[in-house]
């Protein structure tokens, strides 16, 4: 065999792969693409939401106020690229992104109806939103005889829920009450005030994955990613969000301390949202590539153990039954939702409307980073798969989904060229105000 013919042989392997991989963007997202085609085309009457596989309603509006929010926007895209470059201090960026996260939210959030939209969707009655009923204000009179009695018989009083409560466990419900959450006005204050720190969590996360500038990227994409500032910043769902990254960001610091730490966050995050089970998973994804099998299996028992004393405490002192509770919000998303949202659609509607939402760019550089083997990128395009797969959430995945969207934004920032920044800011904000503009997202 000629040298050059054996050349040719051992290199075609390779040459194919490195193919295969640069082709992967683009497949990803023309099989998004004609997703939404399809969905389209069957129509919201067998699919169930309006605009399938989207969580909006077509309805241009525009407030006096829109004025404000492309002044935000535009000032933000212009003086963002400049503080990743020149803000030295890790504090003081963090700070700016949390300053950052905020103002993207409450301004965008200006332009359909005003500043009625901060708070619309939690409030019932005259002024309020469709969704107000549904959400967890409404949910007060099961807590009527006590938090102890309501997590003893928290499966005997789940039918009257308001439907969001029953889509998790009891957390969100006590501690509203704890914390003295009456009105619509301070549940959009809370879910603000504690969403808004994905953005610096997401720079901590990328930090610790990829060093600095990544952490940096990370932490913007997430203040602009179009399902965070449109889904986010009115639901529960934010705050959620902020939960699983403060635990992601201690299960993937090496050490006993901080898987000890992040286990116990992980556990308690939890009892707040069933979907924040799948942050241990997707820690652990990333532990396999970083630090090999053994310091997975030790985080992933270290987080069983967790959530086993956490649960098994409640039974004790107050007769919490989890198990109970998993099965009744189990009946609620396979008997409720897909009797009129049929699998074989939102099997790839769900992660479909989940990634085209994050922001166009983002989706691009997540995949990206899946095909340069990222271990960030790998574990949350595993961790949509598996969701995707169980089929608990037929649609509305913008919002439900929303924890995995800033570690999708980790992922990207691992494939984002630093000169690319600004271009990719400009598309994400010019996406987000179109769909605020043109369609109702009621979140």
């Amino acid at each position: 065999m000629s040298t050059p013919e054996l050349t040719r042989r051992v290199l075609v392997g390779p040459e194919l792969q490195a193919r295969l991989r640069a082709a992967l963007p683009w497949a990803g997202l023309g099989g998004a693409g004609i997703v939404v085609v399809a969905g389209l085309s069957i129509g919201s009457h067998k699919l169930g939401l309006p605009l399938p596989p989207f969580l909006m309603y077509w309805g241009p509006a525009v407030n006096a106020l829109a004025a404000v929010s492309v002044v935000t926007i535009v000032g933000a895209v212009a003086v963002t690229p400049a503080i990743v470059a020149r803000v030295r201090p890790g504090a003081v960026f963090a700070v700016s992104m949390y300053a950052l996260a905020l103002a993207l939210g409450l301004s965008l959030n200006l332009a359909h109806e005003g500043a009625r939209g901060w708070s619309a969707v939690f409030q019932t009655g005259r002024g309020g939103s469709v969704e107000g009923p549904y959400e967890y204000l409404t949910g007060y009179d099961a807590l009527v005889h006590g938090i102890p009695y309501y997590l003893a018989h928290f499966a005997a009083v789940f039918p009257y829920l308001p439907l969001h409560a029953q889509g998790n466990p009891p957390g969100p419900l006590i501690a509203l009450d704890l914390l003295g959450i009456r009105t619509a006005g301070e549940m959009a204050a809370l879910c603000i005030g504690l969403g808004a720190l994905t953005a610096p969590l997401a720079y901590d996360l990328g930090r610790v994955l990829g060093g600095e500038q990544r952490g940096r990227v990370a932490g913007v994409l997430t203040a602009f990613s179009p399902s965070v500032l449109l889904f986010g910043v009115t639901s529960a769902d934010y705050a959620f969000a902020a939960l699983g990254m403060a635990a992601a960001c201690l299960l993937v610091r090496p050490g006993v301390r901080p898987l000890i730490a992040g286990s116990i966050v992980a556990a308690i995050a939890s009892f707040f949202s069933w979907l924040l089970l799948a942050i241990p998973a997707w820690a652990a994804a990333v532990a396999v590539r970083r630090y090999g099998w053994r310091r997975a299996a030790i985080l992933c028992c270290a987080c069983a153990a967790a959530l086993i004393a956490f649960n098994g405490l409640l039974a004790l002192v107050f007769g919490y039954d989890p198990f109970s509770a998993l099965r009744a919000t189990a009946n609620v998303y396979y008997h409720g939702t897909w009797v009129y949202r049929p699998y074989s659609f939102w099997l790839f509607g769900s992660p479909t409307a989940w990634a085209l939402m994050l922001g166009l760019p983002i989706t691009w550089f997540a995949l990206r980073a899946l095909s340069a083997g990222d271990a960030a990128a790998i574990a949350v395009w595993a961790i949509v798969a598996v969701a995707a797969v169980l089929g608990t959430t037929g649609g509305e995945t913008e919002r439900v989904w929303l924890p995995f969207a800033p570690l999708a934004c980790v992922a990207a920032s691992a494939a984002l060229p630093a000169r690319w920044l600004r271009p990719v800011l400009c598309v994400l904000a010019l996406q987000a105000l179109v769909v605020e503009l043109l369609f109702f997202t009621v979140w």
